[in-house]
């Protein structure tokens, strides 16, 4: 049955959602946890979903204290055993598709597509894990003294901490936890504020497959404030890593502290992505990929197209179609299937937009569609024409902002396009070799993504996902992104009888 065709309170029970949650799970739920209560608001009404008690610091503690015991064990079980049990994972959201995509939807408000999208994409990082879960492969290395055999293995790292943003709040969390599980490791998260009932849903989907399996420990959930809990998290030596998705400014400073005490952090930040038009693009693609890039999710991805580079020769033409299909997007209930976008995530993300069309517009930008604040917090989608010395491009404004600039060849196209403090993703339409090769080359796009005919939304989770510069440097998800939540060790037997030192060197007595 179409998730449309559910209540919201039909929603919330087939996922055990209560009126009233508690925030802290080490697999077992904690009663009664001290952090006061979290309402979650849907942002297409305003009301209210459900309330979490949130955890406070001797709730953290004890979920804790849970994790670091169920490390011992679960490192100890064979990797392919770990994936069996992620499968089992994947297997539940599987069964729970169609209701978790919907709450997705009514919590966070992106539409109904996107949030059963998003759910897909957990299910195929857990596939992903499973296969994984065979191949984590170290290498054999040639030793230059005679009867000794070199080799690295890779060994679980410990607590991961994972530290989600609302725009993603289930699918993010997966890229880190399931992989990082079948790598050995145990997994302790705080979600979004905005977000909280996804990350209980998830939990208790978890807590079922371990239940079966007499484990406790292994995925664990703190719902807290970021004063408290937040900056308990990232200052614990007790999590090796920290896995952050969120601002540049906060990102910052998570850095920062994480750094102090000499442990690792995966940083997925701000984002200000562009796509360069050259003449010789297909009209077509370029609308289509551009009207998802800057208006999926109400512009609220991380990969959401930001700056939209028109070669002269076909600027007009693109112009004239983008206000064209602006015009055709239904913005309402984000639940409805017939919606292609819904509100933003809560009245301040509407105020910030606002802003953001207010300044471009005092630095010379044009107004070409959109621009205006409607019922609740929805906005229509804003198309600016802008000049590339415009200030305002150097910001990541999280909204359905698209900036339309000129240019005259490549060369200047990419210098305006790399000139942003961020460098996430990226596209180029074209067909031409030279140009999409380029682009590509060393001297093209600075981003941790480059595209050619395709935009800069939707990246697939076999590659691996991150940016550079003020977007953190972090990579998730597919490739090799698998060690980031692994210790490299380097071993050496000697079975030669014989003690002969590296490079040549005598130590006699």
């Amino acid at each position: 049955m179409p998730a449309t065709e559910h209540s919201t309170a039909e929603i919330l029970e087939k996922l055990h959602i209560e009126p009233l949650n508690s925030g802290a799970c080490w697999g077992d739920w904690i009663a009664n946890p001290g952090g006061g209560e979290l309402a979650s608001l849907n942002p297409a009404t305003g009301e209210t979903l459900a309330r979490v008690q949130m955890a406070g610091l001797d709730d953290y503690e004890a979920v804790m204290a849970r994790a670091v015991a169920a490390f011992d064990e679960w490192r100890m079980i064979p990797a392919p055993q770990r994936g069996a049990i992620v499968r089992e994972i994947g297997d539940e959201l599987r069964a729970h598709k169609a209701d978790l995509g919907a709450l997705v939807t009514l919590e966070m408000g992106k539409i109904l597509a996107e949030g059963l999208g998003e759910v897909q994409e957990m299910i195929d990082i857990a596939d992903f894990a499973v296969g994984l879960s065979r191949q984590l492969y170290g290498l054999t290395m040639h030793s230059e003294r005679p009867g000794h055999r070199m080799y690295e293995q890779w060994h679980p790292l410990g607590i991961v901490g994972v530290i989600s943003a609302f725009n993603f709040p289930v699918a993010v969390w997966s890229w880190n936890a399931l992989i990082a599980a079948v790598c050995g490791d145990c997994i302790l998260w705080r979600p979004s504020s905005e977000t909280p009932l996804t990350a209980i849903a998830v939990q208790k989907i978890c807590n079922r497959v371990l239940d079966r399996h007499g484990l406790k420990g292994v995925f664990n959930l703190v719902i807290g404030k970021s004063a408290s809990v937040g900056e308990t998290l990232i200052a614990d030596r007790r999590i090796p890593l920290v896995s952050f998705t969120g601002s540049t400014e906060v990102g910052r400073h998570v850095s920062e502290v994480v750094a102090r005490r000499l442990g690792r952090s995966i940083l997925e930040l701000g984002g200000n992505n562009g796509i360069i038009v050259m003449d010789d693009a297909d009209p077509a693609l370029v609308v289509r990929a551009v009207l998802f890039g800057a208006v999926g999710t109400a512009g609220q991805r991380c990969t959401t197209t930001r700056r939209l580079f028109l070669q002269r020769g076909i600027a007009s033409k693109i112009a004239a179609a983008l206000q064209s299909a602006y015009r055709q997007v239904k913005i309402g209930a984000p639940i409805d299937e017939t919606t292609l976008m819904g509100p933003l995530v809560n009245a301040r993300a509407v105020d910030d937009m606002m802003d953001g069309i207010r300044r471009s517009r005092e630095q010379g930008g044009e107004i070409l569609y959109g621009g205006k604040r409607l019922d609740g917090c929805y906005v229509e989608p804003t198309l600016v024409r802008a000049q590339p010395e415009m200030p305002i491009l150097q910001e990541e404004i999280f909204a359905p902002i698209l900036y339309l600039i000129e240019f005259h060849d490549l060369d200047e196209a990419i210098h305006w396009h790399n000139a942003v403090p961020q460098g996430l993703s990226s596209a180029i339409f074209t067909n031409n070799l030279v140009a999409a090769e380029t682009f590509l080359s060393h001297r093209g796009s600075d981003c941790g993504i480059a595209n050619v005919n395709i935009g800069t939304s939707g990246a697939e989770i076999g590659g691996a996902f991150g940016g550079e510069k003020d977007t953190g440097g972090g990579r998730e998800s597919g490739s090799d992104a698998w060690k980031a939540y692994m210790r490299r060790q380097t071993n050496t037997i000697n079975w030669s009888g014989q003690l002969p030192l590296a490079q040549g060197i005598r130590f006699e007595v």
